[in-house]
């Protein structure tokens, strides 16, 4: 009797792990002598060749073992974009290490939380975060050494024990070292998503999804990437490992541009102009902080071409803005941390180019379709496929190579049968675009950074003077969004909007308190008594915020 898979025929191939290593060994053997260039920390402007990053990475995997750095530990970092975090991406990863990305922009007991779940042996900081890691350090007892990310002479004199200076390090180390031939199923990078209520949850990529994502991201209907470009991400290295950019740009040789701190419209001008960026990817913020540097100032940015928008919707109006004055391309593209992150770009096929102007604009605005090795659906309440004819609205599902099917020491898996539902509402059309119309958990998006409305809500509701609370995310003409507080008071009890407002620092970082507070009689329910976000939103649209330049900052 035949057993099953008998007349199976294997291929003749070699079999080469897909681990992240290669990446800079490929981009040292071919692509050598092509730059990258940081904008760092101590105001200096850094430049070497992936030949020379390769040999420091090298070292620092090396530092990292003699300081107890094992296979499948964690080692945390508190950085900008620069050459120095560059390095650690690849040495850790490349060691057998996890690399686990920190966001610092969280509230302080969220960033410890993060490090104390991931159980960091190791955290490397730019100087920028020392008085952060001074104020975390008491509460992150698995921490056994805090690496400052500088050379000797810039050493902060912060109350940090167990500091180390990054340089000194390797300085002290040989560059003879082999990368192992991991499992390309081991994992190689961690990062935490705070767009849920409660605790972040992590997210945890293997070496081949992180392969695969850089692949196919590249490809020319993605992000579009060659050795002829100037790679300029703009979006930080502790968001979704910059989306891939410090991944991609290797595999395909492009010279690299870390802007590190800078993330102002005249620095990033000026350094786009200097290094001849022609690819860059950030969050809408600073693309309008650009924008309106170059109207301000009559300059225009001469080398780019494209620029793609993610972490938020890109306003239609800052889209048209770029192409009809400066002639710069912005392309949509949406994903999440769950996603690695990239699950569509908008990228026109060759029959739309054909349209008119404004039936192709209608398409661009879309989040995009998705690249090889993703696959969307939309489904109703039921669970029941909706028909991609880009009017049928539904709950959006994904699927793919790089796509996460569990959360980081969580038992439970969050798929549903075999697929991963993003929170997100969306439309398909029979091209494949997808386009986000609503957040079925009202999670607030605000600068590239996610805000939880529930616990903006909570917050207000221990005021004894508040009845019921609700958060929305309003439009927001440089944030794209900015939390309003809707308030019923009880009956019989006074309270101002300060009194409200005055309870939100300490409980959550700066960027997450509410601009404003509108006080009314009641809110809106469902037929179930829960609060009708969608009801709210369309009572609230003709709200204005008070002033436009409101910072989360």
């Amino acid at each position: 009797m035949k057993t099953k898979g008998e007349n199976t025929m294997h291929g003749q191939m070699m079999t080469l792990p897909l681990i992240v290593s290669s990446l800079l060994e490929h981009a040292e053997r071919y692509h050598g002598d092509t730059e990258i260039v940081s904008r760092t920390v101590e105001g200096t402007l850094h430049r070497y060749t992936y030949a020379q990053a390769h040999r420091r990475a090298r070292k620092a995997a090396n530092a990292l073992a003699k300081l107890g750095v094992r296979p499948g530990d964690r080692v945390g970092t508190l950085a900008w974009n620069g050459y120095r975090h560059f390095e650690l991406y690849y040495a850790i990863s490349g060691m057998g290490a996890i690399t686990h990305t920190i966001n610092p922009r969280l509230f302080p007991e969220q960033i410890s939380w993060i490090v104390n779940d991931a159980e960091d042996g190791v955290v490397c900081f730019d100087l920028s975060f020392a008085s952060l890691v001074e104020s975390i350090a008491a509460q992150c007892p698995s921490v056994k050494y805090w690496v400052a990310m500088t050379s000797r002479e810039h050493m902060p004199g912060a109350d940090i024990p167990n500091l180390l200076c990054y340089e000194d390090l390797l300085d002290r180390e040989s560059a003879d070292f082999a990368w192992p031939r991991l499992d390309e199923n081991s994992a190689a990078a961690l990062c935490y998503t705070s767009g849920t209520t409660g605790n972040p949850k992590g997210v945890l990529y293997s070496h081949r999804s992180t392969l695969l994502h850089a692949l196919s991201s590249s490809l020319p209907d993605a992000l579009s990437l060659s050795a002829r470009d100037v790679v300029a991400p703009v979006v930080p290295m502790f968001h979704v490992n910059a989306w891939g950019l410090p991944y991609s740009a290797p595999l395909v040789g492009a010279k690299l541009v870390f802007p590190g701190a800078a993330l102002d419209g005249e620095s990033v001008f000026e350094l786009f102009e200097r290094e001849g960026v022609t690819f860059s990817a950030g969050v809408p913020t600073v693309w309008l902080s650009v924008l309106q540097y170059m109207q301000k100032n009559g300059v225009t940015l001469s080398s780019v071409k494209r620029m793609v928008v993610g972490g938020a919707a890109c306003p239609p109006a800052l889209m048209k803005s770029y192409e009809n004055e400066f002639g710069i391309k912005i392309q949509h593209a949406w994903g999440m941390t769950e996603m690695s992150p990239v699950g569509t770009v908008n990228t026109l096929k060759e029959s739309q180019l054909r349209l008119d102007e404004e039936q192709r604009f209608a398409i661009e605005v879309k989040q995009g379709r998705p690249p090889f090795g993703i696959d969307l659906k939309i489904v109703d309440d039921e669970g029941n496929p909706l028909p991609r004819d880009g009017k049928a609205s539904g709950a959006l599902l994904v699927r793919g190579h790089w796509v996460l099917e569990q959360y980081y020491r969580r038992d439970e898996s969050p798929l549903v049968d075999g697929w991963f539902p993003t929170g997100d509402v969306a439309t398909l059309d029979q091209d494949g675009f997808m386009q986000i119309t609503d957040r079925a958990k009202d999670v607030i998006k605000s600068g590239g950074e996610w805000i939880s409305s529930i616990e903006l809500e909570n917050i207000a509701m221990g005021h004894p003077a508040v009845a019921e609370a609700a958060a929305v995310g309003m439009a927001h003409p440089k944030w794209d969004e900015r939390p309003l507080l809707v308030v019923v008071k009880k009956a019989g009890q006074a309270v101002s909007r300060e009194e409200i407002l005055g309870q939100y620092p300490g409980k959550v970082a700066k960027f997450c308190i509410p601009d404003d507070v509108m006080f009314v009689d009641e809110i809106p329910h469902t037929a179930t008594g829960k609060v009708s976000k969608l009801q709210l939103r369309e009572q609230l649209r003709g709200y204005r915020w008070p002033t436009a330049d409101v910072s989360p900052a």
